[in-house]
């Protein structure tokens, strides 16, 4: 062999041995010292395999060279996602299957005006699924899980996932892969040390507030998921500024008024209520777009859809929607600007109630005891309502029956207190008929175990410096007081 020959062998072994030439080079050896339970060149070579041209490349299994991790490199996934994920860490399988939004017909579904369909869901080009494709999304959904670690979220960071990704939004994709990217994003967005890295990355924030107007239930899933982590970031008011166009905060509540399933609902009340408790910045920019465009009435609606489920299906999977609706009705029922808008619906009014003498209280306890707190805030606003309800026996029972769950939440506990008070120093028993004043008295006896037992878990909170203020410690003695005349 001339050493013209041995040279041209050794160049095609080195080719060979670094991969084709689109990937991009391996990178310095201190992005390393990273420490990570999985080996930092599966995850780069899993980054690697995720860029478009090598996904739409129909001989992409191995086509680096690379093979899969034999079975004493696996990583236990589910392990890792237990220690480190978040708990609202949405994860879709790998065999899931595109499916539009679903949407509300009839009278419910919303007026939206602003555009036509095709304008207003973007849709995504579902092309036929290649193999390339089912391989992307395999290696897609593997980081999505590695993900949920900081060590590993940081590697990948370094690594230039975002880049990759974002290179993939750019391109039409299936709605399964935004999904799995999204995904991702939003895994890596619940490390706060990488939210900087996030908002720093040209383009992303923007395309990333773009897929609100994709038409795919899962999708909508992450983007409002991810949405949310950044809003609670450290980088919030950037993230406002990408989502003040009334034009998106309209789109935003169009799903909300539209879907019909609940872990949509759930995701989108939950950026809703994100906004709705987020930092005086923030608030100032969103919160008077979103009143302006009818947030309280999408709220107190979807609360009706709710409740009206409730009470007749008792479907599980819709009770986390349930109670992220509570949450942004009660955090909008405190903030001083907008708290009428709440206080002096006479619809909310009623579901509240209704829902405080809910039978089963406990399948929807939170909920309830949230449903306390609201109608605690109503009440404080006008008084005047407590003569109404005083005469609802059914709603004074259900009441009665919050108190163990109301037990270890100050607020809550508060709240119910202050109601108890406010209601019976309404009760004129001199006017009362005999049979009236005796059924009254049977509903307070029939919680006379509960009402005792509160008081004596609690009888050391009259000391406590927890107690910010006099009132609360006024409105069980005057409870108490009333409860025994």
């Amino acid at each position: 062999m001339t050493f013209e020959d041995k040279e041209e062998e050794e160049e095609e072994a080195g080719e060979d041995h670094h991969g084709p030439s689109h990937h991009p080079p391996a990178p310095p050896d201190e992005l390393f010292d990273i420490a990570t339970s999985v080996d930092p060149s599966y995850i780069i070579s899993l980054i690697r395999k995720l860029l478009p041209n090598v996904k739409n490349d129909h001989n992409f299994c191995g086509a680096d060279g690379d093979s899969a991790p034999n079975e004493g490199s696996k990583i236990d996934l589910m392990g890792e996602s237990a220690s480190s994920s978040p708990k609202d860490r949405v994860r879709g399988s790998p065999d899931h299957n595109s499916e539009a939004m679903d949407v509300v017909n009839g009278f419910e579904k919303s007026s939206y005006q602003d555009g036509d369909d095709e304008n207003l869901c973007r849709k995504v080009e579902q092309p036929g699924v290649s193999a390339g494709e089912e391989v992307w999304e395999e290696y897609g959904c593997v980081l999505w899980d590695l993900a949920a670690s900081r060590n590993h979220a940081e590697l990948m960071v370094e690594n230039l996932v975002l880049e990759v990704l974002l290179a993939n939004l750019m391109i039409p994709q299936t709605v399964r892969v935004a999904e799995i990217i999204l995904g991702i994003i939003g895994n890596l967005a619940c490390h706060e040390v990488l939210m900087q890295r996030i908002v720093s990355t040209q383009g992303l924030n923007e395309i990333i507030v773009d897929q609100l107007f994709l038409d795919d239930t899962q999708c909508l899933i992450e983007a409002c998921r991810l949405l949310t982590l950044c809003l609670q970031g450290s980088e919030c008011i950037i993230w406002a500024e990408k989502l003040q166009s009334e034009h998106i905060l309209q789109r935003v509540l169009w799903i909300a008024e539209n879907t019909l399933n609940p872990q949509l609902i759930e995701k989108n009340v939950g950026l809703l209520l994100a906004i709705l408790e987020s930092r005086p910045e923030v608030a100032r920019a969103l919160h008077p777009p979103l009143m302006k465009l009818g947030l309280p009435s999408v709220l107190i609606d979807l609360l009706a859809f709710e409740m009206n489920k409730l009470l007749h299906e008792r479907i599980p999977e819709r009770y986390p929607a349930l109670e992220v609706i509570l949450r942004s009705i009660e955090a909008l029922s405190v903030l001083d600007s907008y708290s009428q808008e709440i206080t002096l619906n006479k619809k909310l009014l009623q579901l509240v109630c209704d829902l405080i003498k809910f039978p089963d209280k406990v399948e929807v306890a939170n909920s309830c005891v949230t449903a306390v707190v609201v109608l605690a805030n109503i009440l404080s606003d006008i008084d005047d309502l407590a003569s109404e309800i005083s005469q609802d026996l059914p709603f004074i029972q259900g009441l009665l029956e919050m108190i163990p769950f109301a037990s270890d939440d100050l607020e809550a506990r508060s709240a119910l207190w202050s109601i108890v008070a406010r209601i019976l120093v309404k009760v004129q028993e001199d006017e009362m008929r005999q049979s009236s004043l005796h059924q009254y008295v049977s509903v307070l006896v029939s919680s006379s175990d509960m009402i005792e037992d509160d008081l004596l878990d609690h009888q050391l909170d009259e000391t406590s410096h927890r107690i910010p203020c006099g009132f609360k410690r006024s409105a069980r003695v005057t409870a108490v007081s009333s409860l025994t005349c």
